[in-house]
């Protein structure tokens, strides 16, 4: 098996001498996924690589058999991957390795990959590799370590002002587009103040610093004052922005969303915005970035005002919010204050004289706590966080400060804790991991999710040899619900339809809210396609009963598209996109239904997609040529024209007839632009033949498509304008799919118009068309052409003999001109002759042939005279 790109790469019977080795391989490499996959080498040189390969290094197989693409990566790079190389191949060992690719110099990726060694029967040692992209699981891992990165900072009692740094920081270098700002309310709570503005121009902080809030003053004052997220996609004509728009318009912003900072009891402490410069809807990514950084935001500010509580107390020890515990050199516990007893239960009875091991929870292990010993004895001091156990048996975590003190001579006098219950921070932790991971409004899987469980299900088929079904589900009728109502109803019925939607699926199955209106249920363990029809009857009941939101009765209905893995085997992104593709071919046939996906019919989508660029690169690259067939009057020897017809000179194929593109490009674009190349090819062929005193006129087939194109005049006549020096009335237009013109007045008149450019038309493929007889009779066409399928077999078949004879009748009775197409015979010349058909082509008289031969042909044919039809 050689692709044509690597036809000079050495062959692989040369490194596999066994058909049942190839057979091995390829069993191997390519049944798997479409990851990439590569085979090297014991130089580390590559010999088999895949498509996936070549796209994600940027090359074509040619470009990469033999080499080992060391100028692609980095040189850090290129010394890991060839020390892992040499040790798989050294030792056959199987490796598993996270890494980093940076492609082309700028694209950087994580990637993971799988390396194994193979060795063939005469102990040659290869090396089989699989890569798979895990980019976007890395960047939504690094999300989640910098919220935890700014969670620390808060529980280190790092100043206010250097958290919301990192957490517009964060933002900002994740989002390069994104420039965000902090506004904190100020003691009177009427009015917003900078805490942090990341890269905003201080012309623009200084403006809206102290900026009393209130509907309509931007989207920060109004997001404060109503307690509500406000997003403003066009600053230039949002009616909030209207006093400011200079203002942003000197700072350069274009877009503005607003999130209310709250505090745990809903207070509003300010507001956090997300500014672009130019106008900017969020997407549903953007909005929960925007939700979960007000939390963090939250959780900062409230902690340092916590801070300050403290400082305004009278007493440290007396008032503190930390648990703080006092013990001697010997670790006896001799006081604590009343913050500790609030947070363990324990009174200074309860704990006197005895040592701190009374709140260990069991939770860790004794080498846990002899490291924060010695770390104590070395360093003076210890910080961590340490699960403990209230009297009441309850288990915590706390934020735990030790610190060794020590008197002049340098003994330990005493050693004291100070400990925070963190209890609510873990709280906030795992809300930021589930707004990570979790619709806001329905609680369901969101996408990040949703990509997690179906990249484990389509895994977990390929271990069990079973199938899962992928439905995506769009609620029909919900946007005039939601437009009707107000975003409040909407949310409402979306939370009970999703509801409903996720009890009629089975124990296993996950069912995930994307966006909007938009579900997709996973469905696994499944045998076959009908193992989902009653689970997918019932989604369409859950959808569709109808559901009291307040005083009104609601009701829509979903379209859901599915797709079967691995009957469609392609990956989780692709298996989402063609349950969406069905999806809409569900809507497109009456809703509240399921189609289930066509992989034969995207097959032949994407074949005709290719097949059209195809068709455009070959039209760039010059690669079509028309070959001319004659056409004679039978009776006098003289030739009337010739008919030129379309080829593909393929660099790689050869010569490709029309019928093997032509109706594969059928009603696209591209076939306007292939049908204007030929008329302007052929006018310039004309001129070509003019110079060396050959005067024939040439016949070029149109499409009905093309010919019903509204421009199609002016764009005729600006070919016609192109070559001055040719004679219109010297090209001759054939329409065929005379059966697919819908408007014949539309087109008569369109025909007209040519005719007074001085352009000839004929009527091409006569008889087989259902309504051919309106068109001759409407259609301003000075010429038919009889299909050569009656013609052929004319002499043994007295039917296409009759309907022959019916077509020369009518032209006659129209006064039409006839030509005969498909004379393969003097015999087929002679009856048709007879019948009144004077003009023909066909291999009988002539095969296509490219334009230099005709001139030759012309004299033979006219020198020859063997076509001068005599009939009695």
């Amino acid at each position: 098996m050689t692709s044509k790109n690597s036809k000079n790469a050495p062959p692989l019977s040369k490194f596999f001498e066994k058909p049942s080795e190839i057979e091995k391989y390829f069993n191997a490499a390519f049944n798997i996924t479409g990851d990439p996959i590569f085979v090297k080498d014991e130089e580390c040189r590559l010999l088999l690589v895949n498509d996936a390969f070549c796209k994600i290094f940027g090359v074509t197989r040619k470009e990469a058999l033999g080499k080992t693409l060391a100028e692609k990566v980095t040189v850090k790079e290129r010394q890991h991957f060839l020390a892992v190389d040499k040790k798989v191949l050294l030792t056959g060992d199987e490796i598993l390795c996270e890494e980093t690719l940076t492609i082309l110099g700028a694209e950087e990726k994580t990637v993971l990959t799988k390396k194994n060694r193979f060795t063939d029967s005469q102990g040659k040692h290869f090396l089989v590799g699989i890569i798979h992209d895990i980019s976007q699981r890395k960047q939504a891992e690094l999300r989640v370590k910098s919220s935890r990165h700014v969670l620390e900072l808060i529980s280190r009692g790092k100043p206010l002002s250097e958290i919301l740094h990192a957490i517009v920081k964060v933002v900002e270098q994740e989002n390069p587009d994104m420039l965000c700002s902090v506004l904190l309310l100020d003691e009177s709570q009427k009015h917003l103040i900078i805490g942090t503005a990341g890269g905003l121009p201080q012309f623009y902080n200084d403006a809206i610093n102290g900026i009393e809030i209130g509907i309509g003053v931007g989207s920060c004052g109004t997001a404060a004052f109503t307690n509500k997220r406000v997003v403003v996609d066009d600053i230039n004509c949002h009616p909030y922005w209207a006093p400011y728009k200079e203002l942003a318009k000197e700072a350069g912003l274009g877009a503005c969303w607003s999130e209310p900072i709250r505090s745990t009891t809903g207070t509003v402490l300010g507001t956090f915005a997300i500014y672009h410069h130019a106008p900017h809807q969020p997407t549903d990514a953007d909005l929960l970035l925007i939700e979960q950084t007000a939390s963090l935001a939250s959780i900062a500010i409230e902690k340092k005002q916590a801070e300050e509580k403290l400082e305004r107390a009278a007493s440290v020890f007396t008032h503190a919010q930390e648990g703080i515990m006092i013990t001697d050199a010997n670790v006896k516990i001799i006081e604590i204050n009343e913050a500790f007893t609030h947070i363990t239960g324990y009174t200074l009875q309860d704990v006197q004289g005895k040592e701190p091991s009374i709140l260990r929870s069991n939770r860790h292990s004794t080498e846990f706590y002899d490291e924060i010993w010695e770390t104590i004895e070395t360093q003076g001091h210890w910080r961590g966080e340490i699960w403990n156990q209230r009297k009441n048996g309850d288990i915590y975590p706390e934020l735990v400060t030790i610190n060794a003190v020590k008197n002049t001579t340098g003994n330990v006098k005493h050693y004291v804790s100070l400990s925070t219950d963190i209890t609510p921070m873990k709280a906030y932790q795992g809300q930021l991991e589930r707004i990570a991971h979790y619709d806001a409004l329905t609680k369901l899987p969101n996408r990040v999710l949703l990509a997690d469980r179906l990249s484990q299900a389509t895994m977990q088929c390929e271990r069990r040899n079973q199938s899962l079904a992928v439905a995506f589900m769009d609620l029909d009728g919900f946007k005039a619900i939601n437009d009707t109502y107000g975003h409040n109803v909407g949310d409402e019925l979306l939370i009970a339809v999703s509801q409903r939607m996720k009890e009629a699926l089975r124990e296993g199955d996950t069912l995930a809210r994307i966006g909007g209106d938009e579900f997709i249920a996973v469905m696994v363990d499944l045998q076959k396609f009908e193992d989902t029809k009653q689970v997918l009857k019932r989604l369409l009941k859950a959808a569709s009963d109808p559901v009291n939101v307040g005083d009104a009765l609601m009701q829509v209905s979903a379209s859901i598209g599915v797709t079967l893995y691995p009957h469609d085997n392609v990956d989780s992104d692709q298996l989402i996109r063609h349950a969406d593709q069905a999806m809409y071919i569900a809507k497109q046939a009456g809703k509240n239904r399921f189609h289930l996906f066509d992989t034969a019919e995207d097959i032949a989508l994407n074949t005709q997609r290719e097949s059209i660029e195809n068709v455009n690169i070959a039209l760039q690259k010059d690669e079509f040529v028309l070959h001319y067939q004659p056409k004679v009057n039978m009776r006098t020897g003289e030739v009337i024209g010739a008919e030129a017809l379309i080829r593909w000179q393929h660099r790689v194929n050869g010569l490709i007839p029309p019928l093997a593109f032509l109706p594969l490009i059928e009603g696209h674009v591209i076939s306007l632009k292939l049908g204007e190349w030929v008329i302007d090819s052929a006018l310039s062929q004309i001129h070509q033949w003019q110079k060396i005193g050959l005067d024939i006129p040439i016949s070029v087939n149109i499409s009905a498509y093309q010919l019903q194109q509204n421009n199609f005049t002016t764009r005729l006549a600006a070919l016609l304008s192109a070559h001055p020096e040719v004679n219109p009335n010297r090209l001759e237009l054939e329409i065929l799919e005379t059966s697919a013109l819908h408007d014949t007045s539309l087109v008569s008149t369109t025909m007209n118009t040519c005719q007074e450019l001085g352009v000839r038309f004929a009527i091409d493929d006569f008889g087989t068309g259902y309504s051919s007889l309106t068109y001759l009779k409407r259609l301003p066409a000075y010429l038919i052409k009889i299909d050569q399928s009656f013609v052929r077999d004319m002499l043994e078949d007295t039917d296409d003999l009759a309907i022959v004879q019916g077509v020369v009748g009518l032209a006659n009775a129209f006064q039409r001109k006839v030509i005969a197409e498909g004379v393969e015979s003097i015999e087929h010349g002679k009856a048709l002759v007879k019948l009144g058909c004077e003009l023909a082509q066909g291999y009988g008289i002539a095969k296509p042939m490219v334009a230099e031969k005709i001139p030759d042909w012309i004299s033979k044919w006219q020198s020859e005279n063997a076509w001068h039809l005599k009939v009695n």
